[in-house]
């Protein structure tokens, strides 16, 4: 195939990607993944789906603001500008060594994501990045800088130009273009522009500095000031409009000593270090936070138990349910929609789709339901390690944003918890990235945040603002009476955007990593660091680090599982039972105890030991759940470190004495009792009119309402009732957990394509340059039909004979069975019953063609074009 040879200029950006090699072009997809949706045909189609404005905004975001910078200020260059003319725009007069010495790096990823192409003496921004960077009165540049004398005087009159040549004491011109380019050289040459500055009066240099800087854009009135008149009358302001003026852009390079950037910035801003602990102290705090997430977990299904609250008719979770769930978990309404976010993240918790058979107190139509899926039992069932793990995987890699939540989105609706409208794509990776340049730190030193957020917001600048900060000095404002004339800057291009999602993502991560354990004491854990894997040790920018694939997500799940597994408490198997009717558990506890204790008492207290307390209502629930008295008393004493108390024991007994001697069931509902004087009582009770109770028999009651109401009333009434079946057996209510039908956990929202694999790389490279070939191949002139080649049928089957056994490859000309035309550049490998099998370079396969759907044939020439 001929092409362009390395030492003969490119001349477009797909001459320049033709000479690249494959690892070349592999980087550059790699960088750019949106580039394979779908696989270019060619280099060209490569070239052009790489200058579309969509994937070019998309590389700009995902560039360092050094590197940024340095498009910016090739936005503002001559098109093409040689290296020199960068440096010297980068680095100013004096050329500032850590300018210098990182531009070189700054060009070389520009030029690896194809946003510039061309030699060092001649290199080029490509027309779709120059659009979107270059100054215009609507969008000013990045830079500050304003238009350049030539495009600023572009329909002005030629008597006005030659008055301002005549003013600045330059010849007279017989034509503008000279003119133009002889106030050009002016401004450009340092000495004669110092000169005229040195003329200027001090108020006139006094708005010049206020708009060097940028905006270079101010407004004046209609009789303007002699300072600003004098500067109008020299160039040094050219009409942008009737009432407005600019500040060109040689002038504004020379008054900045040539740099197009304020403040550039070749050095990634350090990460600071707060405090240092021990790391020993930090893992036994990430630890017991890891703990109390884990707790926090199991108590939000506790409360959910039987089905948590109803999905709003626009998704998620009500302020009211929020509300009360952050009460039952004793935390803040922020904390708790945190909670129940990440459940939903590990897929520990779902909506149930509706009523749903396998819950007993469901019935058809009922309101849709979030609830604990199976996954939960299973999740439940392993190690605390291994459901830390899962939890802390899931945060990590989830696009869901608690953080959003109360605020509100783009039509003004507020933002719910488990909603549809949190995801962010961002999420996953600043998350990954504030944690791994935590890991840059020494073990045990916790970050200053304001430091790890700059650096950052240097990584990856904020979109929408001026990436070289270009803040002070941009407004001329209304301060000195010579700036009068020139208000407020039209445009606030520079400011700094506080707020922006990324940081706000970044705090939220610092907030979240010290509530799951991850970081303790603000500072990064040993398994914290076990979970990152080789994030760790990624540095910035667009390409590098690709999201983590499943495999390496699982291997860094189990780092972490083996990392905490040592710090995490053993479960006990026992409690210290006192006198005043509490349990106190000094650890964590084994599940059957802790699954008793929860039904049998409540939790006063949680801390470093929790604190249960057994009143009437929670013995009554755990005889409810099928537990005797006997089986109270013998479980109690085999777990208690001490004696059982004998209050506790007649507390158990009394409960045990009064529980089923009411018994309930279903007429709407009934009660019936052995004691008719009980019944007697329950009628004259007061409280019992809303039961609408009436006797039925001397033992039995009947109610309109329905049994799990009249239980709870007789309750309310002093009352131990149990329910009963339609066989007369009591009905044993534990507190056995409604499930949704089986439900994975949300898919991650991806921020773009994911980065493609070596495997589909180096398939799409084989394909790319096989369609290169077809397309740029040069065959010997034939006639052609229909941009076909036309050849006899003997010719051609005498042509492609030949060339299946001298081994050449020819070009041809091909109609399908569909009809459908296209050109080819085969490779004859048999020739044999009227069909021709040949390698085709057009679609890197081997293809069989038949002969007669072949219109012509041409040898492919020696000579490139």
């Amino acid at each position: 195939m001929p092409e362009r040879t390395r030492s003969t200029p490119p001349r477009t950006l797909a001459e320049a990607l033709r000479i690249r090699d494959d690892a070349s072009l592999a980087g550059l997809l790699r960088a750019r993944p949106d580039l394979l949706a779908p696989v270019p045909g060619d280099l060209g189609q490569l070239a052009t789906r790489a200058g579309t404005r969509a994937s070019v905004v998309r590389a700009l975001e995902h560039l360092d603001r050094f590197t940024l910078q340095t498009a910016e200020a090739l936005a503002v260059a001559p098109d093409p500008a040689p290296y020199t003319t960068l440096l010297a725009l980068m680095g100013g007069d004096e050329c500032d060594p850590a300018v210098a010495s990182a531009l070189p790096g700054a060009v070389d990823v520009l030029r690896e994501q194809a946003l510039i192409w061309g030699a060092d003496d001649r290199l080029r921004l490509v027309r779709t990045a120059r659009e979107l960077l270059a100054p215009s009165p609507a969008h000013p540049s990045p830079t500050g800088l304003g238009p350049t004398v030539a495009e600023a005087t572009v329909g002005m009159s030629p008597g006005r130009v030659q008055e301002i040549v005549t003013a600045a004491g330059l010849a007279g011109t017989h034509d503008s273009v000279s003119a133009v380019a002889a106030l050009t050289s002016l401004f450009t040459d340092r000495t004669r522009m110092s000169a005229l500055l040195d003329e200027a009066p001090v108020e006139s240099l006094n708005v010049l500095s206020r708009l060097v800087w940028g905006p270079p854009y101010g407004e004046v009135a209609a009789d303007p000031t002699p300072p600003v008149r004098w500067l109008r009358d020299h160039g040094l302001l050219l009409p942008a409009s009737a009432r407005t003026v600019v500040l060109p852009r040689e002038a504004a390079l020379h008054l900045r000593a040539g740099r197009a950037h304020r403040h550039a910035e070749p050095v990634p801003p350090a990460v600071a270090p707060t405090r240092e602990y021990g790391p020993q102290a930090v893992d036994a705090a990430a630890a017991g936070q890891a703990f109390m997430a884990l707790s926090t977990i199991e108590d939000l299904f506790k409360d959910w138990n039987e089905g948590g609250p109803t999905v709003m008719r626009s998704g998620g979770l009500s302020v009211r349910d929020l509300k009360r769930t952050a009460t039952a978990l004793d935390t803040t309404e922020q904390l708790a929609a945190f909670w129940v976010e990440l459940a939903y993240a590990a897929g520990l918790l779902a909506a149930d789709g509706g009523s749903s058979p396998s819950r007993s107190s469901k019935s058809a139509g009922d309101d849709e339901r979030f609830a604990a899926t199976p996954a939960y039992d299973a999740w439940l069932e392993s190690p605390a390690q291994e459901r830390w793990s899962v939890l802390a995987t899931s945060w990590l890699t989830a696009t869901r944003t608690p953080g959003l939540i109360g605020g509100l989105d783009a039509k003004g609706r507020a933002l719910s918890t488990l909603g549809t409208d949190l995801d962010r794509s961002a999420a996953p990776e600043v998350r990954r990235r504030t944690l791994a340049l935590m890991a840059t730190l020494p073990e045990g030193t916790a970050p200053d945040p304001e430091s790890l957020l700059a650096r950052l917001r240097w990584e990856r600048p904020v979109r929408g603002t001026a990436s070289g900060a270009q803040s002070g000095g941009a407004a001329a404002g209304r301060g000195a009476g010579t700036a009068a004339d020139i208000p407020s800057a039209r445009h606030t291009y520079g400011a700094t955007a506080v707020g922006d999602l990324r940081s706000r993502i970044a705090r939220w991560t610092l907030n979240e990593a010290e509530l799951l354990g991850v970081t303790g004491r603000g500072a990064l854990s040993t398994h914290g660091r076990a979970l990152l894997g080789e994030s760790a040790a990624s540095g910035p920018g667009i390409g590098a680090r690709p999201a983590p694939t499943a495999a390496e997500v699982a291997a860094s799940r189990e780092r972490a599982a083996a990392a905490i597994a040592t710090l995490i408490p053993e479960p006990l198997d026992h409690v210290l039972l006192q006198a005043d009717l509490t349990a106190v558990a000094p650890g964590p506890l084994e599940r059957p105890l802790a699954e008793l204790l929860d039904v049998a008492a409540d939790v006063e207290s949680k801390g470093g030991a929790t604190v249960y307390r057994f009143t009437q209502g929670s013995v009554r629930r755990a005889l409810d759940a099928g537990q005797t008295a006997s089986d109270l008393h013998a479980f109690l004493a085999a777990h208690s470190r001490t004696p059982v108390p004998q209050p506790l024991t007649y507390l158990i007994d009394d409960v045990a004495r009064k529980h089923g001697h009411l018994r309930v069931g279903a007429a709407s509902s009934y009660v019936r009792c052995d004691d008719d004087a009980v019944l007697s009582e329950i009628l004259a009770d007061t409280r019992s009119q809303s039961l609408r109770l009436r006797r039925l028999a001397p033992t039995v009651l009947a109610s309109a309402a329905d049994p799990v109401t009249l239980l709870d009333g007789l309750r309310s009434m002093g009352f131990a009732p149990a329910a009963e079946s339609a066989e007369g057996d009591v009905l044993i209510t534990r507190q056995d957990a409604y499930r949704t039908p089986p439900r994975t956990a949300p898919a991650p929202v991806p921020e773009g394509p994911p980065v493609p694999d070596d495997t589909l790389l180096g398939a799409a490279l084989r394909a790319i340059r096989a369609g290169d070939t077809a397309a740029t191949v040069v065959h010997e002139p034939v006639p052609e039909y229909g941009n076909l080649p036309r050849t006899p049928s003997a010719e051609t089957l005498a042509t492609v004979q030949a060339a299946a056994m001298t081994g050449a490859a020819l070009w041809i000309g091909y109609v399908n069975a569909d009809g459908a035309a296209s050109r080819r550049v085969i490779a004859p490998v048999r020739v044999e019953g009227g069909f021709v099998t040949a390698y085709d370079h057009t679609a890197d396969d081997v293809r069989t063609y038949p002969l007669h759907r072949i219109t012509g044939v041409a040898e492919l020439t020696d000579d490139p074009a």
